[in-house]
């Protein structure tokens, strides 16, 4: 009993430190400043979609970085390279995930200052890249793995940003999550979410979970084509991959308050998790060869 009292005043303790160092911070927040008005404008609607409902749907032509084109380059030099799975014969085909946070141009579009602007102005703190990862999921006739309702844990925000390679569509798989105006903290649609993955050991809550909380004409789908990005706030937006007949490829970039809440969460985008990508963008291959 005496330790599980002392577990709730520490994170009592750790949530006060965190939404203090939230309230000094607003005030070195970096200014949401566009090229123009209407591109100041974007970038504030960005931002207050992702307040309202924790995601945000764009393109990248909308953000207009100006790495844009590199990045998609290096992404489909590196599609080509990833290797057959040969998982035709399994019934749960997991997420085939390489990470390419390595790679200069991954990592240069993942830093560009105003994407990094809106996700400190949203995060409220100084902020962390982890990194990115490429990633390749097959079809499914069932719900298993993050095709389960979820939340992630990395932090108490976190933005991750999913970037559409191919044309997504309900055959696909597109991402789906429920805004979050209709699950505010406490409220009684929160409460049986939570419990209910909380059952779960926090693996994930099917369909059919879902549904007496939160109908299926309230779930928003994602569909878009190719270089459709989507901001999402995974910790406080529940969401899923649909089931898909086809497979659908993405890029994923984490983002969280620097130190985070779950360090131990975060090394997977940079360490040896996953197959790590290198020498593999056609600017390495030249400098390879030479």
């Amino acid at each position: 009993m005496f330790s599980v009292i002392k577990r709730k005043i520490s994170t009592l303790s750790s949530d006060l430190e965190y939404y203090v160092a939230r309230w000094k911070h607003s005030r070195n927040l970096p200014a949401l400043e566009g090229r123009d008005v209407c591109d100041g404008l974007r970038l504030r609607k960005i931002l207050n979609a992702l307040k309202k409902d924790g995601v945000c749907v764009t393109t990248l032509a909308d953000l207009g970085l100006t790495s844009n084109s590199e990045l998609l380059k290096a992404a489909y030099h590196q599609l080509s390279q990833m290797e057959n799975p040969n998982n035709h014969h399994l019934d749960e085909k997991l997420p085939q995930i390489y990470t390419v946070t390595g790679l200069p141009e991954f990592y240069a579009w993942g830093m560009e200052k105003r994407l990094l602007n809106i996700i400190e102005n949203y995060i409220g703190l100084p902020i962390a890249f982890h990194g990115v990862h490429l990633r390749k999921d097959f079809p499914s006739k069932h719900q298993f793995g993050t095709l389960l309702w979820h939340s992630d844990a990395e932090d108490r925000r976190i933005i991750k940003i999913f970037i559409y390679l191919s044309d997504v569509e309900e055959k696909t798989g597109p991402f789906e999550y429920i805004p979050r105006s209709l699950t505010p903290l406490f409220s009684w649609n929160y409460i049986q979410l939570f419990y209910k993955l909380w059952k779960s050991g926090y693996m994930g809550i099917d369909d059919e979970e879902v549904k007496p909380v939160i109908p299926k004409s309230a779930w928003k789908s994602c569909p878009g084509p190719a270089g459709t990005v989507i901001l999402v706030d995974t910790k406080n937006a529940l969401h899923h991959g649909t089931v898909r007949t086809e497979e659908r490829s993405t890029l994923f970039f984490c983002y969280t308050a620097n130190p985070p809440e779950r360090p131990d969460l975060c090394t997977q985008y940079w360490d040896d998790t996953y197959p790590r990508a290198e020498l593999r963008s056609p600017s390495d291959a030249i400098k390879a060869s030479t």
